[in-house]
């Protein structure tokens, strides 16, 4: 069975159960020999936070040590982001496995008329993953209510009801209390339910779980919660119980976080001893899409996935600490939602565009906006589709404006896109990888063969809604290209991949047919543009080293424990005069780095890292070349650039909160590499359906955070991270595919020097120096805009005979 057989099969399932309760879920689950009775389940239910205490609790979870799976829904891009195990979505092959397994049950109970329905199959599908996984603890999102909710299966370790308002009234009941009753049945057996609720929904939920471990703003709260108020895109907040406190900042804005990170903070300490550091930076690293999401500032953009009119009053109040003018709404919501009380909860707009997500259950535009006349003063229009009306809204937004996108996380989704559509260019120079490159989009095996021949052209990978999907092969087909489209285009919710073939002069036509067109194609075409650099939409200049050609970074390791020259220059004397070294020789960068990342290496503390660099950094900045810093602290890079460091080098991705902060606030570049752990536990294996597209996928959203800190691609440059929990055959295939990172629109950086990926062609540690120079070579010629490397003399040899081959200046002045 093919990927897009199986997510087919889910999608396929029907949505609404033909009776209430859990019991087929259970019968579901004794068929799999109930995985759920090996899990350690968390159960999160409520009306509006459940989704951002979830993953609060995570994070703070696997921050203290442990390996945790997360069940959310609905999902933004991917139905495999619903099922994550330690950040990380469920894997292709995995899902297929599942399908395959289940398909003669599910087919037998629809033979039956009792088929279970999509959301009991994903909760099955989570609780097997997790089971098979071995995790030590899974937080669960509960889907509606909680008696009867699928997730309900779970005797659960620990649960919260983060809050309640009138929704489902046809299915939970007509009062707070009676939808507070319902949720409150989440509750553990042998523990407090943990909830936020206050009034009516607090007794309620007390008559039904007893003990409350109560979460809020006044002093008699068992965890008092303090919102210090937005701090840049971060809001400050004080949690404090009986025993312990925390003061963090959140990336989640709202005073209503506050409480949601309190709820998360309780319901881990139920589970394990987590220190106050280890919440605190967990809360700092809860980053979450589409909820109060600022994307960007000239105007300013705010996604925010609020769906009733409680979470659209959050939204009004987190919205109120921005200084605008006008206000550009952009909404789009589901037929079920009350959108009278929508318009009302959200702040006074300017102009609304009522648009419909492409979705069977989403409301007609001129119905949403009808509510929005009949509630608002504003100018509102209507756009049949999400992107359209975002587009719109952009373009007539000025820079002291806001452009808000609410309603639902399906409108939501359809605009992030706008950030996180992939855009690869693909390496074609024969029919065999033509048609490789249409199975890893899921094309069907008919498709793939009929097509391959046409591949061998300009070739670029994307997703894009079904309805574009059509029109972009319907198009290209006219222009004599050709467009595969993945099996999963039947399916009205989910983007599919498609796989564009054609001349340059072909998709120059292709886009200019693209500008104005509806349903998102006008925006899709710029994207195009930039992805295939066509009519001068490449990357902006800003003086790096590397826009003129491969740069050539010298690395310059202080350190008496790293695993090729650790030692050799851990003194100042000797570190100086290896960088004047490397500079003779070509280097265009030195990268200065104090804490070994090698497998199995000692941290190093911040103060010890910074004794140990900024002494050479300091005699080394007046060199002529970029002085660097490869540290995964912000306490060193901040200490490193006040030496006069030029760029920082982050081989763990971010994970330090403070480091994107810290490098927009010196508007310097930032290397964002793709790791597991650092240093690197040999221990960790990682499973990849295909190692590039993960990579890739995973990266997207590291960008993103560098971006929301203020800095522009051209200043983020990504490292797929070879060596960093991959295998020597999953590095080979990153280095081979390196220019389908292009597709991200940042520089690309390659550490390939001396690594264990050489052991494979039978080079041992001592003996790598002539495969690093060929893997250097490699990149340059891929498209790689950095190469890292010990031997500075030989590889810039390679990386000029690459661009005298390719009629650049071989001298590299």
């Amino acid at each position: 069975m093919e990927f897009h057989d199986a997510a087919n099969f889910l999608f396929d399932l029907r949505r609404y159960p033909p009776r209430p309760g859990i019991a087929a879920t259970r019968d579901f689950l004794a068929h799999l020999d109930d995985p759920q009775e090996s899990v350690r389940a968390i159960q999160v239910a409520g009306s509006n936070g459940k989704g951002s205490t979830a993953r609060m609790t995570e994070r703070v979870l696997r921050e203290a040590g442990l390996d945790v799976g997360i069940y959310t829904s609905p999902h933004l891009d991917d139905v495999r982001e619903r099922v994550r195990i330690d950040g990380h979505k469920l894997t292709e092959s995995a899902l297929v496995e599942f399908v395959e397994t289940v398909e003669p049950y599910v087919t037998e109970r629809a033979a039956d008329g009792e088929a279970p329905t999509f959301f009991e199959t994903l909760t099955v599908l989570a609780l097997w993953a997790f089971d098979r996984a071995d995790v030590d603890v899974a937080v669960l999102e509960v889907g509606i209510g909680g008696e009867h909710d699928a997730t309900s299966v779970v005797d659960p370790v620990a649960s919260a009801v983060t809050t309640v308002t009138l929704e489902h009234t046809d299915l939970l009941g007509d009062t707070v209390a009676e939808i507070a009753r319902d949720k409150a049945h989440v509750a553990p057996a042998d523990g407090p339910l943990v909830t936020g609720a206050t009034g009516d929904a607090r007794a309620a939920a007390r008559d039904v779980a007893g003990d409350l471990l109560t979460v809020g703003t006044d002093s008699a709260e068992d965890c008092t919660v303090a919102y210090g108020g937005r701090e840049g895109l971060e809001a400050a907040v004080s949690l404090e119980g009986d025993d312990w406190a925390v003061e963090t900042n959140l990336p989640l804005l709202g005073e209503h976080q506050a409480r949601n990170a309190g709820v998360a903070a309780e319901l881990a300490r139920q589970v394990t001893d987590v220190a106050p550091a280890d919440i605190a930076r967990g809360l700092r690293n809860a980053h979450w899409p589409g909820r109060f999401e600022v994307m960007g500032r000239d105007p300013l953009v705010v996604l925010d996935g609020a769906h009733n009119p409680g979470g659209c009053a959050a939204v009004a109040e987190t919205l109120d600490s921005f200084d605008y003018d006008d206000l550009h709404l952009v909404v789009g919501a589901m037929s079920d939602k009350d959108h009278r009380g929508i318009a009302a909860a959200l702040p006074e707009p300017d102009r609304v565009i009522a648009c419909e997500p492409d979705l069977d259950r989403a409301e007609a535009d001129d119905v949403l906006a009808r509510a929005f006349e009949s509630e608002t003063d504003a100018t509102v229009e209507t756009r049949s589709d999400v992107a359209g009306a975002f587009e719109t809204a952009r373009n007539a937004a000025g820079p002291d404006d806001c452009v808000l996108v609410t309603g639902s996380l399906y409108c939501v989704a359809e605009a992030r896109t706008a950030w996180t559509r992939p855009k690869i260019p693909k390496r074609v120079d024969s029919v065999a990888e033509a048609r490789e490159a249409l199975d890893r989009a899921h094309v069907t095996d008919a498709g793939a063969w009929r097509m391959g021949g046409k591949g061998v052209h300009r070739v670029l990978q994307t997703r894009v809604q079904p309805r574009q999907a059509r029109y972009l092969k319907e198009e290209l087909l006219s222009l004599g290209g050709e467009c595969a489209v993945s099996g999963l285009a039947d399916q009205d919710r989910e983007l599919v991949d498609v796989v564009a073939m054609g001349t340059l002069a072909q998709f120059k036509r292709l886009v200019a047919k693209l500008d104005d067109q509806p349903y998102g194609l006008s925006p899709l075409a710029d994207e195009l543009r930039t992805a295939l650099e066509i009519e001068g939409h490449g990357p902006e200049s800003r003086g790096y080293p590397w826009e003129d050609g491969t740069a050539v970074m010298g690395i310059l390791n202080v350190t008496p424990d790293s695993f090729h020259d650790g030692g050799e220059f851990d003194g100042s004397d000797e570190a100086v005069a290896r960088a004047e070294e490397m500079v003779a020789a070509g280097a265009d960068i030195v990268d200065v780095g104090g804490e070994s990342t090698r497998p199995g290496a000692d941290p190093v503390p911040a103060q010890a890292e910074i004794d140990r660099i900024v002494p050479v950094i300091e005699r080394i900045a007046d060199l002529d070349a970029m002085i660097a810093v490869d540290t995964r602290k912000a306490d060193v890079a901040r200490a490193a650039l006040d030496a006069g460091a030029d760029l920082l080098n982050d081989v763990s991705g971010l994970d330090d909160p403070e480091m994107r902060l810290v490098a927009a606030a010196h508007d310097v570049p930032v290397v964002v590499m793709h790791s597991l752990d650092a240093p690197v536990d040999p221990a960790t294996e990682r499973e990849y359906d295909d190692v590039v597209a993960d990579v890739l996928d995973e990266l997207t959203e590291r960008i993103l955070l560098a971006e929301k800190a203020g800095l522009d691609r051209e200043q983020i440059v990504v490292d797929p991270g070879l060596g960093f929990g991959k295998s020597p055959a999953e590095d080979f295939e990153l280095l081979g595919r390196i220019d389908e990172f292009r597709g991200l629109g940042c520089p690309i950086l390659v550490g390939h020097s001396h690594k264990s990926l050489f052991g494979q062609i039978g080079r041992g540690p001592d003996e790598r120096g002539a495969a690093t120079v060929a893997g250097t070579a490699l990149a340059a010629e891929r498209g790689a805009d950095i190469v890292r490397v010990h031997d500075v003399r030989e590889n810039v040899a390679a990386v000029r005979t690459v661009a005298a081959a390719d009629d650049h200046d071989p001298t590299g002045e």
